[in-house]
């Protein structure tokens, strides 16, 4: 049975524990949300790649990557740096770039001054996703030898190790990364729709050239580019999602039937078992169809994203609808149906494996976005009991998780570096560990860094804004550089985050 979601109902007395909690917790005083969201998106200044502009504010951060692509004879300059290595893995970039998206399209206009910031950050992700779809029939995975990046400890301005590009096409097919890349540059199109029509139109042809490429020469890039990709970006749940993923998103900006039509037409492909990687164990998620969605898994997102225009739609609200209220149902702690987490007696969410606030803001996204959807609708969920959910109940929830996150936690430890008087001191992040250039100028080499890692002192570089993996099971933290699940910060937690964020600035 499955790990994830056989997980058994939680207990009268656990659910008592995590509204006192979570009602302590939202009593404890209000965050700083404004504060917050400009922090969240300063994070992706620090994990630029390339050239940097006179507007960097993370200025301890240096150009760096100045020759991606050279070895393929492509500018492949820019980008991001997925999370504290050297690599730039495009499967999770153009995910991040999706939700960094889909949070503008949602939540822009809540976003005030910091709406420019947000821009400037899916900008940066399209930029280089462009670069990455220049020739025709082919994507690029990923930048820079993992298995050697891994094995030094040194400034992405140092970079010693090869910059390997790895390259997906109609021999050696990607159809995850490329309908990824295809929905990223569906949804940034849609951003600039209005103060940049010549570039969103250019988003927009592409995501359509890449997408009908993914469809075409389907297979995953797991085989095609074998040690780019894993084990550290395996694709576990196949490529089936992302291309009606892809295909949602383009009809989403186009408006074109064939693209709605593709999704109707695929889904029932999509099967309920979903396979994740859990500390190197597989394990089948029985529905995972309803409950999963991140970086590799977007089936949830699916439902969610297509709810908005089938919500009131009865010919073609099935399946997406029910499997949206049955997530919702799935997640609420005080709902009688099955669960698909846990929660920390603190109150925080959980989904087996590491890293675990990734799961936590990315279903909290989808939660507040489908409580708009909803409020616009005026629907509400039955969740058998007796137990309705209204949109205020999710938006409450997620208020919960949220607060987690920012200090309002057993440890009164904010989870976000830079953001409250209590943080992480000691993340896995090399930029953030080794010295700046600026009190380093000499370069560093592969193992010079070694020291600075297994040193106890905090880390010189702050790298403001920056969520980690997060707390145990239990809501212990360990602030140590060498427990990566906890410690470590990516981008793909960062982004669904700033939607999230906006929506609590409102009031």
């Amino acid at each position: 049975m499955s790990k994830i979601m056989c997980t058994s109902y939680l207990s009268g007395v656990l659910i008592l524990a995590w509204m006192l909690t979570m009602a302590a917790a939202q009593n404890s005083g209000s965050h700083n949300y404004a504060d917050a969201l400009s922090k969240c998106l300063m994070f992706f200044e620090g994990q630029r790649s390339g050239k940097l502009p006179p507007s960097q504010r993370i200025t301890w951060r240096k150009d760096s990557g100045l020759k991606d692509g050279s070895d393929v004879g492509m500018d492949l300059v820019g980008g991001y740096y997925d999370a504290g290595d050297n690599v730039k893995f495009n499967f999770p970039m153009a995910f991040t770039t999706t939700m960094l998206s889909w949070s503008v399209l949602e939540f822009g206009q809540l976003m005030g001054s910091e709406l420019p910031h947000a821009l400037e950050a899916i900008r940066w992700g399209s930029d280089y996703l462009l670069k990455s779809t220049s020739v025709p029939d082919s994507v690029v995975g990923v930048i820079g030898d993992p298995n050697g990046d891994h094995t030094c400890w040194e400034r992405p301005e140092d970079m010693t190790t090869p910059r390997t590009t790895y390259i997906v096409n109609k021999e050696k097919p990607g159809s995850e990364v490329a309908a990824e890349t295809a929905a990223a540059l569906a949804a940034s199109s849609m951003v600039f729709k209005d103060s940049d029509k010549f570039y969103s139109a250019s988003l927009l042809n592409r995501s359509i050239q890449v997408f009908e490429f993914a469809d075409k020469y389907r297979g995953s890039y797991n085989d095609s580019i074998g040690e780019g990709a894993c084990p550290f970006y395996c694709d576990f749940s196949g490529y089936k999602d992302e291309l009606i993923w892809g295909a949602a998103w383009l009809y989403k900006a186009t408006k074109i039937p064939q693209y709605w039509d593709y999704v109707k037409n695929n889904i029932q492909f999509l099967g309920p078992t979903v396979v994740r990687n859990i500390n190197g164990i597989l394990v089948a998620s029985l529905t995972g169809d309803v409950t999963e969605f991140g970086w590799d898994s977007k089936h949830a997102g699916i439902n969610i994203l297509v709810s908005q225009w089938v919500m009131t739609d009865p010919n073609n609200a099935n399946p997406f609808i029910p499997k949206a209220d049955q997530l919702v149902c799935s997640i609420l702690p005080q709902s009688p149906a099955q669960k698909s987490v846990t929660y920390s007696p603190g109150g925080l969410l959980f989904k087996p494996g590491g890293s675990n606030l990734q799961h936590s803001t990315s279903l909290s996204f989808l939660l507040m976005a489908y409580a708009g959807y909803m409020k616009a609708s005026n629907k509400v969920i039955d969740c058998g009991n007796n137990f309705v959910v209204t949109p205020a109940s999710l938006v409450n929830f997620t208020k919960g998780q949220v607060d987690y996150v920012l200090g309002s936690n057993p440890l009164g430890m904010s989870y976000m570096v830079g953001y409250g008087q209590k943080f992480p001191q000691k993340i896995h992040h090399r930029g953030s560990v080794n010295p700046s250039m600026e009190n380093h100028l000499q370069q560093m080499q592969c193992h010079e860094g070694d020291l600075y890692f297994k040193s106890n002192v905090p880390n010189p570089n702050i790298l403001v804004g920056a969520i980690v993996g997060g707390p145990a099971e239990d809501d212990t933290f360990e602030d140590s550089r060498s427990n990566v699940q906890q410690s470590e910060p990516t981008t793909y937690i960062n982004a669904p985050f700033v939607g999230v964020l906006a929506n609590f600035l409102k009031g």
